[in-house]
């Protein structure tokens, strides 16, 4: 044993002493290692307390990976699994650090933002609130909050929230399939006041595209109160807010919106690539629509236990509270190490056609160019809510822009 490196769990406080004690009995010194793994220690400063007291009976419980024997050559084999579950864990939140993050959808047993009250059913928990019959304090505008991430809420949907343990150690399709993240910090937005939205001679061009996108609501076809947030199933016990309009999921076409800034060069994410996120003058119908999912998520968030600070999809600056804004993110997929836009981008010309922009590569400097202030475009976008890292909220995410030209 002399010169090796013993590995297990807790042995510098409880094998290393006992061996040690052994060879002093028989009146040999005992060996010298080279070195020491313990990943009691390891996992304490790297994957954290989240799953109680750090020992293998508790470790393996929070993975699920059976009742410990306390056989030699059993623990051995649990200490190897407890490892390499924690290992995947910390993996996948130092690759995608604001989407899995600590006590995340990835980690089993979660407790931050990963709450379960009792059993769910599959079709979730539905909550419903007239917003018309609710003033003040109540008001849903006036509360809001939600749960866990979305940033790969397409994704996520397809996890099965049944019991069966999922393998671990194959988690290489849900990174390549995993959304990029959003950018959560406010713009201090110091502008002058935007100018009202000219009435489009492609009114009819417009909703033509929103009937032929079914799943996008016009803001006109938005009946408020029929709007919902339902809490649906998401990862082994845990679940997520979905937003609704008369059961379905809620989806929105708005045109024409007004750009107020595009795409910032300074603000990249955990890959070192340009966050995609412009910013879009809001109109007073939209900003209607989106304070009411805030509220209905908010609260039902908050019943939930979240204690994430929410920020509201609404801009509102105080020196120009009249003239809001909202953030829109432009995704994007990541297979490997490629990554790609998976927002549809359209130009449309002044006579009416469209025409697909096609990108043959990741250039955020070449798809901000086509960001200028104060163009218009057509946004198709989804609501997607999410909470991590104490931040939640309601992103919306561009599934298609179709850019006006001058």
């Amino acid at each position: 044993m002399n010169r090796s490196a013993p590995a297990g769990h807790n042995i510098l406080r409880f094998d290393c002493p006992l061996i040690r004690e052994a060879f002093a009995n028989v009146g040999r010194p005992a060996p010298e290692p080279k070195g020491t793994i313990d990943s009691l220690d390891l996992l304490t400063q790297r994957f954290g307390r989240r799953a109680g007291n750090m020992k293998m009976a508790t470790l393996a419980n929070y993975f699920g990976l059976g009742q410990q024997t306390h056989r030699s050559l059993d623990d051995v084999r649990m200490n190897l699994e407890v490892l390499k579950s924690c290992a995947t864990v910390l993996f996948l939140e130092y690759s995608l650090p604001d989407i899995l993050t600590e006590n995340s959808w990835v980690s089993p047993n979660a407790t931050t933002r990963s709450r379960s009250v009792g059993k769910s059913s599959p079709e979730g928990s539905s909550m419903n609130i007239n917003i018309s019959n609710q003033t003040g304090d109540n008001h849903p505008i006036t509360s809001l909050r939600t749960e866990t991430t979305q940033e790969v809420s397409n994704l996520l949907e397809t996890v099965e929230s049944g019991t069966n343990r999922p393998d671990l150690s194959d988690m290489g399709p849900l990174i390549n399939e995993a959304k990029n993240e959003l950018d959560q910090q406010d713009i201090n937005m110091v502008e002058t006041p935007a100018q009202e939205f000219p009435n489009s001679s492609l009114n009819a061009s417009v909703t033509n595209n929103c009937n032929a996108t079914m799943d996008f609501l016009q803001l006109n076809q938005v009946f408020i109160p029929y709007i919902s947030a339902s809490l649906v199933p998401l990862y082994r016990g845990s679940r997520r807010i979905k937003l609704l309009h008369k059961d379905v999921t809620l989806q929105l076409c708005c045109s024409p919106m007004k750009l107020r800034f595009g795409i910032n060069m300074k603000f990249f994410d955990h890959a070192g690539r340009p966050r995609l996120n412009i910013v879009l003058d809001a109109p007073p119908k939209l900003c209607e629509v989106l304070d009411a999912c805030d509220g209905l998520a908010q609260k039902l968030s908050l019943d939930s236990g979240s204690s994430s600070q929410w920020w509201p999809v609404v801009i509102r600056n105080e020196s120009f509270y009249n003239y809001p804004t909202v953030r829109l993110h432009i995704e994007t997929a990541v297979y490997g190490d490629i990554a790609i836009y998976a927002t549809e981008i359209y130009q449309r010309d002044p006579s009416g056609t469209e025409q697909r922009l096609v990108f043959s590569k990741f250039d955020a400097s070449e798809l901000g160019a086509l960001f200028t202030r104060g163009m218009f475009m057509d946004v198709f976008f989804s609501l997607d809510p999410y909470d991590y890292q104490q931040s939640a909220g309601i992103r919306l995410v561009a599934k298609k822009l179709i850019i006006h030209s001058n």
